[in-house]
């Protein structure tokens, strides 16, 4: 495990960080040249693996007269030109939905991969556990159910990408009101969050902890 969120879980919340408000040095691939037909989209002159675009990515499509105008959900990588795509799901597990038919569409993939890494280390060092914690027995891998900290992940990767548009802008334009909106969020998520641990191995929790007050406790 390397991050509690992904792409898709920012793009519930936060949509225009894909379309107008990506970072333009985390783009992974982009081009001119895109065929959207229902799910699948096809491009010609480009690789989505060298580029690393991977399932739970968003991507962004854009036609010429703006009837397709919009953040995707990568559900799948099915080969070096073709992806299948989503309207964004409620679930992974529900079908992928169709954003329509459209040609000569301009795409972009980017990510806020690394600033999820950042959180998730921090994350789990404030629990206690690896690999923000070095000398800890207990890994992330041993956490049950990930949903409390995935959330928690999602406003504080979202805070922390908003203060950092907030500070490459002279105007006031409300990003760092909606930095530490996120910020707030994130607190009160982390200090909710009780995660259980499996510590032994036996597919059950035998340890927990909760956010409010960090003690490893057995079961």
């Amino acid at each position: 495990m390397i991050a509690f969120c992904g792409d898709r879980d920012i793009l519930k919340y936060e949509g225009v960080l894909f379309s107008d408000l990506y970072f333009s040095w985390q783009v992974l691939c982009q081009g001119l040249d895109g065929e959207l037909s229902g799910t699948t989209f096809t491009v010609s002159n480009d690789n989505f693996v060298v580029s690393g675009v991977e399932a739970g990515g968003v991507i962004y499509l854009r036609n010429a007269d703006g009837t397709l105008d919009g953040a995707y959900e990568i559900v799948s990588v099915d080969s070096e030109t073709v992806l299948t795509i989503s309207v964004i799901r409620s679930s992974s597990e529900d079908l992928a939905t169709e954003p329509g038919d459209a040609s000569s569409v301009s795409y972009r993939v980017s990510t806020f991969d690394p600033q999820a890494r950042q959180v998730f280390l921090e994350l789990t060092q404030y629990f206690g556990i690896g690999p923000g914690n070095g000398v800890s027995e207990i890994d992330a891998d041993d956490i049950i159910d990930t949903e409390g900290l995935r959330i928690a992940s999602v406003y504080a990767v979202i805070a922390g990408v908003y203060a950092t548009l907030a500070s490459r802008e002279d105007s006031d334009n409300g990003f760092w009101k909606k930095s530490l909106h996120y910020q707030r969020l994130f607190e009160k998520s982390k200090e909710r969050c009780r995660i259980s641990l499996d510590v032994n191995g036996d597919g059950s929790g035998d340890r927990s902890a909760a956010g409010g007050s960090i003690k490893l406790v057995r079961e």
